[in-house]
């Protein structure tokens, strides 16, 4: 059955905070005429009427992104529910909705919990590395106002969960970061990392999908990405500290997005996580106009597919057929005779601009961390695969680990 995801962000590249290390900031560039950003109801009516209507699958999740969504104003969301209702069609209905929580107040609060709206909240660590980068536009920290959003969405009662940016300075200190997010959160955890190439560096794995001129740096050359952006060692120390916490201590009680991900790989079960998925095929951002680009990373001109107003969002999506089956195929030849091939598919193609150790183009920035980090979990995902495909719960692996010492390498 057909089904897509499509990230809306209905207020465009415009947010209340001056985030360093941004990359969408700079999309207000593509809209020179746009006042305000806002997406009108016109828009939003459309979208949501097309994007039911184009899903072939029972259940139906909405994500709403930015800049910063909750600047469109809770009652911006309250159409949004009103018409979701108004063209549901009998199909479950679900939202998240991804902020970084510095206007959220009890008029929200009681509105996100009302209406189940699952809540990303954007923190990076204990306050030294949070304020780092997330700084608002006079140059104040924020630290202390998104903990004091978080305590709120607790009380009440909000579902949410955590969303941290590993950069060059919290990248440093796995173990800090993550029992800090497990002292804050509900248990469920993800990471993003930052790796953004540096002015005039543009070129990147999807224009080896797309057939546009590749620009690719020399193997382990880290001199083409931004100071805040994360190296593969970085990378893979930082997940495989975790991983030897999570695993002895955690599983089944604290859920983060990158074992979880990597699990459903090795049980053969399609990856919810684009990153690691087989295809980039069915995936799309939405912009405030009704304009739909390739990749929420792929925000530009050349990979504008259509706009909701002039064609249906089917017949955009059409537009992706050849981008999807094309993320494997134009992979190096190195890559894909890797036995951990079938866990990363080759990673994000924005992370693809570096040559592989026999000179082949497209190979992924983090694949030699993706390899030592997959190797590392490799015996213990094994055995949770066992223990799931004998019918048993994959928490008991504690219990194994706890017999037999040999495998408790912390």
């Amino acid at each position: 059955m057909k089904s897509y995801a499509i990230i809306a962000k209905p207020i465009g590249p415009i947010c209340n905070l001056d985030c360093r290390y941004c990359y969408y900031n700079e999309k207000k560039s593509l809209y020179p005429e746009s006042k305000s950003f806002r997406m009108t109801i016109e828009v939003l009516e459309s979208f949501i009427k097309q994007y039911i209507e184009a899903q072939g699958v029972p259940e139906i999740q909405f994500v709403w992104q930015g800049g910063e969504p909750t600047l469109m104003g809770v009652d911006f969301f309250r159409e949004v529910i009103r018409l979701q209702n108004q063209y549901s069609a009998g199909k479950k209905i679900s939202n998240a909705i991804q902020t970084n929580g510095i206007l959220l107040n009890d008029e929200w609060f009681e509105f996100l919990t009302a209406n189940q709206f699952l809540v990303g909240v954007s923190v990076d660590g204990p306050e030294r590395f949070h304020d780092h980068y997330r700084r608002d536009f006079n140059n104040k920290p924020t630290f202390e106002k998104v903990l004091r959003s978080i305590e709120r969405l607790k009380q009440h009662g909000t579902s949410f969960n955590t969303v941290t940016v590993l950069h060059n300075m919290n990248v440093q200190y796995p173990l800090e970061v993550y029992q800090f997010l497990k002292d804050i959160g509900e248990g469920f955890i993800q990471f993003i990392p930052i790796i953004e190439r540096t002015t005039g560096t543009n070129t990147n794995g999807m224009d080896l999908i797309l057939d546009s001129p590749p620009n690719p740096t020399k193997q382990n050359d880290d001199t083409s990405v931004t100071q805040w952006s994360i190296k593969p060692n970085q990378f893979a120390d930082f997940y495989i500290h975790i991983f030897n916490e999570w695993i002895i201590k955690d599983v089944g009680d604290y859920f983060v997005q990158f074992f979880d991900v990597a699990l459903n790989n090795w049980m053969e079960i399609p990856s919810p996580l684009c990153t690691f998925s087989k295809s980039c095929r069915n995936s799309g951002a939405l912009e405030h106009n009704g304009d739909i680009y390739a990749c929420d990373h792929y925000v530009y001109p050349e990979y504008k597919l259509g706009n909701i107003m002039e064609s249906d969002i089917a017949r955009i999506m059409v537009s992706q057929k050849d981008i999807g089956p094309r993320k494997i195929e134009t992979l190096p030849g190195y890559c894909k005779k890797c036995e951990y091939f079938f866990a990363c598919n080759g990673g994000c193609p924005k992370h693809r601009f570096i040559e592989s150790p026999d000179g082949e183009t497209g190979l992924n920035y983090l694949c030699p961390a993706y390899k030592k980090t997959f190797k590392h979990m490799s015996p213990y995902l094994d055995l949770m695969k066992k223990l799931l495909q004998s019918g048993r719960p994959a928490y008991l692996i504690k219990d194994y680990i706890n017999k037999h010492p040999a495998l408790n390498r912390n």
